[in-house]
């Protein structure tokens, strides 16, 4: 599951009606990260390569400082995580790194094994940003039946809750920069952006975070953020929202593998909130993203405050499948359908 290979991908854009749709690298490097990736940061200090090392540098820590996992090192947080509810808080302005992608290597991996990890990494002021890292969580499945016994079978939120979930990077902080990062295995959430306007999140690989219920590769409450060029494997969501007024994203140059749980780009609405409102967030843009995956690619369970605009993505599924489901106050125009014989439409085509 961990460390996966990125798949090489041929075609991610496509050239119809003189209009460009799909997903397309940029001068940082390839979609997901990884080799090749041009931002990749340096050393100035020693390699931290143990937990007690991490968690001095991380004390001592003042903005503007760089903290440098290993290449080779696997800090392991999961007994402290346990007995200890053990956070990693990164101050204001600071900057956590290895190596991702450099001359091959897979970069400095940072994990919790214990399920109930709330968060493993959380900024505690804005301008955090972290790069490089591996972050691992502890349960990468999607626990179907666990599901079925809670809700199919009527136990309720009450039992499915008894199972502890997990979540990667929390922040309540604006500007949280996540960069060629691989993150799997997060119950809830990988990234979840509860609160902070201008967050990045980019060049990362996220997969296997598809607990059944929850699984978000990113997440949102009432925060803003930019995710781009970023590759997106089995998670039930790979971006998600709760909806209320202030939640919004622009998810552009990204690629959709081939599975999801659930459909892949989401926001929520009033109906999931019940707080007697048709609210689906305030902005969404959706645009120059591949899905190959055949769930549905978007949904919006609501009417958005100000708008949403989904165009110029290349959906592999035909006319005729449902790509987009949405309530109203969404513009969609100029999206290519299908992969064996793909067709540039200015508008829609939802079956009746």
């Amino acid at each position: 599951m961990f460390n996966a290979k990125i798949p090489k991908l041929s075609q991610t854009h496509i050239h119809l009606n003189n209009e460009i749709c799909g997903a397309s690298p940029d001068d940082l490097g390839p979609i997901g990260g990884g080799l090749n990736y041009t931002q990749t940061i340096e050393p100035n200090t020693s390699a931290i390569r143990n937990l007690n090392d991490l968690l001095d540098a991380l004390t001592q820590a003042k903005s503007g400082d760089t903290l440098y996992i290993h290449p080779r090192a696997q800090i392991d947080c999961t007994e402290r995580v346990f007995i200890e509810d053990l956070i990693l808080e990164i101050p204001e302005g600071v900057t956590l790194a290895s190596n991702r992608g450099q001359n091959g290597s897979p970069g400095g991996m940072v994990f919790s094994d214990t399920f109930q990890t709330k968060p493993l990494i959380s900024p505690k002021g804005p301008n955090v940003r972290i790069t490089g890292l591996r972050l691992r969580g502890p349960n990468a499945k999607p626990c179907l039946e666990h599901h079925t016994r809670s809700f199919a079978e009527g136990r309720g939120h009450d039992y499915y809750y008894k199972f502890p979930t997990s979540d990667g990077i929390i922040t309540e902080h604006g500007h949280l920069q996540v960069d060629n990062c691989e993150l799997a295995g997060w119950s809830r959430a990988a990234i979840f952006l509860r609160k902070g306007t201008g967050h990045h999140i980019h060049h990362n690989f996220i997969h296997h975070n598809q607990y059944n219920g929850l699984g978000y590769g990113v997440s949102h409450d009432v925060a803003e953020s930019r995710i781009t060029h970023n590759l997106f494997n089995y998670n039930r969501h790979s971006i998600a929202g709760t909806g209320r007024a202030g939640s919004e994203y622009e998810a552009c140059h990204n690629i959709e593998l081939g599975h999801s749980l659930s459909h892949c780009f989401d926001m929520h609405g009033g109906r999931d909130r019940k707080d007697n409102t048709t609210i689906a967030g305030s902005k969404l843009n959706v645009h120059h993203n591949t899905f190959y995956c055949p769930k549905t690619a978007v949904v919006i369970r609501g009417i958005p405050t100000k708008s949403a605009e989904i165009h110029h993505n290349w959906f592999h599924q035909s006319p005729t499948q449902l790509s987009i489901r949405t309530d109203g106050n969404t513009t969609i125009t100029n999206n290519v359908y299908g992969h064996t014989n793909p067709q540039f439409l200015s508008q829609t085509v939802l079956p009746t």
